[in-house]
């Protein structure tokens, strides 16, 4: 089973989303959201392709300013534009609830009515907005390594912070070094990767249209997101929140704050895990959303 190909979704916003989808479209929706600065590849082929043989049509994309999909570089932005929203202070070219609207024009397209919705780090807070907005649209919600906004959850580890300020370079071997430097200090101390698949990851990243100041565009929609606490607290869906024990970018309180406030919501902490998706965790995380999906036929 492979996917379907790039294709772009036009939305009436003038934005173009690049996506993929593999399986059936007769079969249940499930719409996976990737985070901060990752294209829909970093949603490994392998994974979409498993999720879907277990009966569901897997649609993943490239949110705005990453891949294939439509950069906003005429927002110009830079380093001081994250020091000022740090402390609460500007407007982001965008935020968290048009993200949501892209992934929202990307069904439309599709024609997908309802969906279960998977979400991991920024994507979290994607789905979860999403679930807000239409939850009349929402079957169900699986957030992984995320956070409900409000600032006194899910904060970084001091020592990622330079790591996320700090320049790619200005050449392709330049990032995929760096990349490779993130992902060693965010990854999982329990399940180590394959540097040589995170450098091909790293080296597609890049050739799909990385961009600094896409990541730097996104980061000032995570660092200006509101609290959803309380609207949270409305959802009445079934809900998974997974998190790791030992994640340095998205503290555990995060996706504790999450689960407690969902009414319902299963609640899985994976010790050894950082902020990342192991290939030794693909089944782990596939059962989750699945069994999670599963509540929302039985209700």
């Amino acid at each position: 089973m492979t996917g379907s190909g790039e294709q772009f979704a036009s939305l009436p916003s003038g934005i173009d989303i690049c996506y993929e989808t593999f399986g059936s479209p007769q079969d249940p929706a499930i719409l996976l959201v990737m985070g901060l600065g990752g294209p829909m590849g970093w949603w490994d082929p392998g994974f979409c392709n498993r999720l879907s043989s277990r009966g569901y049509f897997v649609i993943r994309f490239d949110n705005r300013d990453t891949g294939r999909s439509t950069k906003l570089r005429h927002h110009k932005v830079g380093r001081l534009d994250v020091i000022r929203a740090f402390v609460g202070v500007g407007k982001p070219p965008y935020g968290i609830g048009d993200l949501a609207d892209d992934a929202f024009g990307v069904l439309d397209h599709l024609g997908v009515e309802r969906v279960h919705l998977v979400g991991v780090s920024m994507g979290g807070m994607i789905v979860q907005t999403m679930a807000i907005a239409h939850p009349e649209r929402a079957m169900s919600m699986t957030s992984i390594m995320s956070t409900t906004g409000n600032r006194r959850v899910g904060w970084q580890h001091p020592r990622v912070i330079p790591a996320l300020l700090s320049s790619a370079g200005s050449t392709r071997d330049s990032y995929v070094e760096r990349s490779l430097r993130t992902s060693t200090l965010l990854g999982s101390p329990a399940f180590p990767g394959d540097e040589e698949l995170a450098r091909a990851r790293a080296y597609e990243t890049y050739d799909r249209g990385w961009t600094a100041s896409g990541v730097t565009r996104q980061m000032l929609a995570v660092l200006a997101q509101p609290d959803r606490t309380k609207d949270l607290a409305k959802l009445d869906l079934p809900v998974t929140v997974i998190h790791g024990l030992n994640d340095p970018l998205v503290h555990r309180s995060g996706g504790k704050a999450v689960a407690n406030a969902v009414p319902g919501a299963e609640h899985i902490e994976i010790a050894g895990l950082g902020h990342d998706l192991p290939v030794q965790l693909y089944d782990t995380y596939i059962d989750a959303i699945v069994r999670t999906a599963h509540r929302a036929v039985s209700r």
